[in-house]
């Protein structure tokens, strides 16, 4: 935590008064073009990959970048996605997983989940991804989680359009959406085809 108050303690002192008139803007106004669905992973770090100034990126962040399918029950994942496109209108939707996830190393390599059986429940979310590559030969391990990982951006992307929102504004052309691997050794980020899922 000490690190957490000193770094609170820096912004204050460094970060805030050279981008005060930033702020000062943010503060009465809330424009991000971007809905950023990533991974809660520590090491993924959305305004630092993209280079992105405070106020340009929407962020929802859950655990193997899932995005469930609509449903009628709400959930924070659904309101933010219908926050994001229906009052915010943001023009883009990214969708970025990334190496070494640990969720789909999980599913990948079929770790035992029974300790943690919410999270075991969440990654049903990828069971298209799974579909799909196990419809591929074996490949090695990690082979096998970095084609995971791929699949399952596919199949969020396409969980995303059963949204009503995503799907009227997809109709009326006023919103992209966009896959992603981000790369952690490297800092490479790889484009993924949402129309892949069925590859």
């Amino acid at each position: 935590m000490q690190d957490l108050s000193d770094g609170l303690a820096r912004f204050r002192r460094d970060v805030f008064p050279a981008k005060a008139g930033l702020f000062a803007r943010l503060a009465t106004t809330h424009r991000p073009t971007t809905l950023f669905i990533g991974c809660s992973d520590a090491r993924v770090v959305p305004e630092l990959i993209t280079q992105s100034e405070p106020g340009e990126l929407f962020v929802v962040r859950t655990a193997g970048n899932l995005v469930p399918a609509h449903a009628s029950d709400p959930d924070g994942i659904a309101a933010s996605i219908e926050y994001a496109v229906a009052v915010l209108h943001v023009s883009d939707i990214v969708i970025c997983g990334h190496s070494a996830c640990g969720a789909m190393t999980a599913l990948a390599e079929g770790h035992d989940l029974s300790a943690a059986p919410v999270v075991s429940g969440w990654l049903r979310h990828a069971d298209a991804a799974r579909a799909r590559v196990a419809a591929v030969p074996a490949a090695p391990g990690p082979a096998r989680v970095a084609a995971l990982v791929r699949a399952n951006v596919a199949a969020q992307l396409q969980n995303l359009t059963t949204h009503p929102s995503v799907a009227r504004a997809l109709t009326d052309g006023t919103l992209t959406l966009h896959g992603w691997v981000f790369d952690i050794a490297t800092g490479r980020v790889d484009p993924v085809d949402g129309a892949a899922v069925a590859a």
